[in-house]
């Protein structure tokens, strides 16, 4: 059954593209890549990948990139979200320790620092240091032509200090009592959130607004992307997003990405958002400082917030994550392959970060240059076999129809998970020992299934499972 599974998925991704003549402003007829538009089925199953294209690669560019595209393929990545490509502002631009560039003497010392992605010059301009746009748009095309989404990072909170803007339109951002245009704030402290190297937009400016679509649309039109992942998403107006969807789905239909954990955005502005707080449950159940339970609690709190069709993003690390508050090595150092399975099992989209893959054992430098490993190994292996089954198995499914949910009870629920996902006539089963000692779960009626990470039948012990400490189970009825 798997094998007539994945044939069909390789059939379907064949079936996939297609080719149409596409004029441009100059009335030439070109050939561009389609893809099926973004749709409800295509979000059921995917996993997303979010590309730091400075850091991927010793190039750092979208030609580097684009070149192992096929290599998430394998990984069952049908998403990805590159990190903003527009260029970074050189007024205030930002070095590692946390001075403006403009303060450091030495000229070598201060070419190295290239800047946040988050400072962001120009909204209608392609970084340099990445390449051209027609290498973005091949980014793009070849993203297609592998039969997965491309959306881009945007910053729609603030922009650099020297993005056009600042001049043409100083009413567009959010100015101080003397006049002085102000980076973003913290409304609950009224200090700043330290992000002096971009300044606050001003969303009482309904021209703002205007321009801030244009510019949108700007990137549908010109290079065929499937969406946006929206920077702080949960600083800026609900209906601005709103606005901003509509819009676009009238050009095509796309897949739209909030950093932020608030429902509201997901009514009618967004397809999903971060799962935050599970993923600091995850970080705190790995250092013994949260248990099972707090995970069942977080589940039961989200059944009753979320409605049936929004979306998590499920990580257990992301660019944030790595560069400031860690690495996997150091947050999950004997169990992030357990956290890991349980983002792709567990209601929602599972992420892969930048280097995730190769099993990333150190923080990518943020203002600096830097690069990945590129040594396929187990953890490779296991995100390319959970891929697979995330792709292929409808029990799994964790979209706007998503597979139900069932916790199933054992005897020791603050140290074992135990759930069923469900849909279709096909059933997975997750248990996981989340604890530093070997747990027995008792009167287990588990006859006769597959584990799928060993591809063994479930061995049990008069009706008892033993489970090693961090050690999980998938199983397929």
């Amino acid at each position: 059954m798997k094998k007539l599974i994945s044939i069909f998925a390789a059939l379907s991704i064949l079936l996939i593209s297609c080719k149409k003549e596409h004029k441009d402003d100059k009335n030439t007829i070109t050939s561009i890549t389609e893809i099926t538009p973004v749709s409800d089925q295509m979000m059921e199953n995917a996993v997303i990948y979010e590309a730091n294209i400075r850091q991927y690669s010793p190039e750092g560019t979208f030609q580097a990139f684009a070149k192992d595209i096929p290599v998430l393929k394998e990984l069952g990545v049908e998403i990805i979200w590159v990190m903003p490509i527009n260029p970074i502002s050189k007024i205030k631009r930002k070095a590692t320790d946390g001075r403006f560039t403009s303060e450091i003497e030495d000229e070598n010392e201060r070419s190295k620092y290239l800047g946040s992605y988050y400072s962001v010059s120009d909204y209608k301009a392609v970084n340099p240091e990445f390449g051209t746009l027609q290498d973005f748009k091949d980014l793009v095309k070849t993203a297609h032509e592998n039969g997965i989404y491309l959306i881009v990072d945007w910053v729609p909170n603030h922009t650099g200090w020297d993005h056009p803007w600042i001049t043409e339109h100083p009413d567009y951002y959010t100015q101080n009592e003397k006049g002085e245009i102000i980076d973003p704030i913290n409304p609950d402290t009224g200090e700043s959130w330290g992000w002096t190297d971009t300044a606050d937009l001003n969303y009482d400016n309904m021209n703002m607004r205007k321009d801030m679509i244009s510019d949108l649309k700007y990137w549908i039109n010109e290079a065929n992307i499937d969406g946006f992942r929206m920077d702080v998403a949960h600083k800026v107006p609900v209906d601005f997003f709103e606005t901003v969807t509509t819009e676009l789905n009238k050009i095509k239909p796309v897949f739209m990405l909030a950093e932020a954990e608030q429902p509201d955005l997901l009514v009618n502005a967004f397809d999903m958002h971060y799962g935050w707080e599970v993923h600091h449950i995850f970080n705190d159940i790995s250092k013994g400082n949260m248990s099972v339970k707090d995970f069942d609690e977080y589940m039961v709190k989200i059944d009753s917030t979320l409605q049936d069709d929004d979306i998590n993003m499920n990580f257990v690390t992301n660019h944030d994550e790595n560069s400031w508050n860690g690495t996997l090595k150091e947050r999950m150092p004997n169990n992030k392959e357990i956290f890991t399975a349980l983002t792709y099992v567990m209601p929602g989209m599972p992420l892969i970060y930048t280097g995730q893959e190769y099993d990333l054992d150190y923080r990518l430098k943020f203002f600096e240059k830097d690069s990945i490993p590129k040594t396929k190994g187990n953890y490779f292996n296991l995100l390319k076999k959970l891929g697979e089954l995330k792709n292929s198995n409808p029990a799994l499914n964790g979209g706007k129809v998503a597979a139900s949910y069932e916790r199933v009870k054992t005897n020791n629920d603050n140290n074992i998970l135990m759930f069923n996902r469900s849909k279709e006539g096909t059933t997975i089963t997750f248990i996981g020992n989340f604890s530093n000692e070997e747990q027995t779960i008792e009167n287990v009626l588990l006859l006769n299934l597959i584990d799928y990470i060993t591809n063994k039948p479930l061995e049990l012990t008069q009706n008892k499972l033993v489970l090693k400490p961090w050690e999980y189970k998938i199983l397929i009825h």
